[in-house]
């Protein structure tokens, strides 16, 4: 029913006639806002920014931009987001999205998949290990999802080939331009200085003045969308930790609930109204699992740790495009006794780190946003000079 009211909507909708407009469709925000601002000084046409239900990230509005929510419990801003899809002349979207399979876009119009990661830890897409459970018709649906992605951007070779399997696309739909999020992590006369960031946060968090930040951010389990299921033993980590450090839980933006904070005094929930890139600029340490934070946290040539519990039946359900412990930039621990171990003794190697960060960052050096841009909307000569560049 969803994807017949999609259908019907654009068979109305494209009766108007075309706009110069973009449309973005965010439900993780961090590329879709660099590339907005990079768009905005050189584009006079229209930006229209739908979020998805799951979408923490709030976007300005102007004379030029304006923000809706893409959801069908209201239905007066999703038939609205329906006409600007059917009206527009480009599409930006960075995750999968459903609707596409029924949206029937003008033949001149392009759709640009940004994704929500420099990397890739799990198989998705067609490398997924569920494709062999979905029925036929799943899978179809799938498949006219993926091919409406014209160009889906990459900031290495290694995450090209990731997406030519799991999209069935060819080399001539990847564009090298780097992964516009990673921008903020180079110095830049638009990026806000790093110690600017972290007097902020203290003055807003002032627990982590003085004290080392550790960032635990996992990713989501099927079957815990309302389900938190923090399995480290935070009692233990606060005993052993609490006098240097401060403990900031980032719950994936699948997680539809709140976590229930005992430790107050050394656990901060910054799940919602952070943006997590500021947050890996003050982080000292990162744990997580199986999340695609840490290829752009490698940036920061800062120590990781893969707190990895379930690892044996996360990789029978999900799959791993190689073997985790090589591919991981960082110690492996399975307990939350391993992890105050790890954390206390620091056995970090950072020419492991160095190296992860260049092997998956490989097109983002500081200026992903703007040559995206250039690539989309410049003149015959600017998009050949981009293609050059990256080849």
């Amino acid at each position: 029913m969803y994807l017949l009211t999609v259908r019907i909507l654009f068979v109305v909708f494209k009766l108007s006639p075309q706009q110069r407009k973009t449309v973005f469709v965010s439900s993780f925000g961090d590329n879709i806002l660099h590339t907005v601002e990079a768009l905005r000084k050189q584009y006079s046409g229209n930006i229209v920014i739908l979020k998805d239900g799951g979408c923490r990230y709030s976007y300005k509005e102007d004379s030029q931009t304006s923000v809706l929510s893409f959801d069908m419990k209201k239905p007066y801003a999703f038939i609205l987001s329906i006409y600007h899809l059917a009206t527009c002349e480009k599409v930006f979207v960075d995750n999968y999205f459903g609707f596409l399979a029924a949206a029937d876009f003008r033949e001149n119009v392009e759709c640009i998949q940004l994704w929500h990661a420099s990397g890739a830890v799990k198989r998705f897409g067609l490398k997924d290990p569920s494709i062999l459970t979905r029925t036929k018709h799943a899978n179809e649906r799938f498949r006219k999802v993926y091919s409406k992605f014209d160009h889906v951007v990459v900031g290495s070779e290694k995450m090209a080939d990731i997406f030519k399997e799991s999209f069935g696309l060819s080399d001539t739909q990847i564009l090298r331009t780097g992964v516009p999020r990673t921008d903020y992590f180079f110095k830049d006369e638009d990026n806000e200085d790093n110690e600017d960031i972290k007097a902020r946060m203290e003055k807003k968090h002032p627990r982590i003045k003085g004290k080392k930040v550790i960032l635990y951010a996992p990713t989501f389990r099927d079957n815990k969308l309302t389900d938190p299921d923090i399995q480290l033993n935070l009692k233990l980590m606060y005993e052993n930790l609490q006098e240097d450090y401060v403990l900031l839980m980032r719950l994936h933006p699948a997680i539809r609930t709140k976590f229930m904070n005992s430790y107050p005094n050394f656990i901060i929930d910054v799940s919602t109204g952070e943006k997590i890139n500021e947050l890996l600029m003050i982080t000292d340490l990162l744990i997580t699992d199986y999340s695609s934070i840490p290829y752009e946290f490698s940036l920061l040539n800062k120590p990781m740790i893969f707190y990895s519990y379930d690892l044996e039946d996360y990789s029978r359900a999900r799959g791993f495009w190689e073997d985790y412990h090589s591919m991981v930039p960082g110690p492996v621990a399975y307990t939350s006794e391993e992890i105050i171990e790890i954390i206390l003794n620091e056995p970090y190697d950072m020419n492991v780190v160095s190296q992860f960060a260049q092997d998956w960052n490989q097109y983002s050096k500081g200026q992903s946003s703007q040559q995206l841009i250039q690539a989309i909307y410049g003149d015959a000569a600017e998009k050949e000079k981009v293609l050059l560049e990256q080849r």
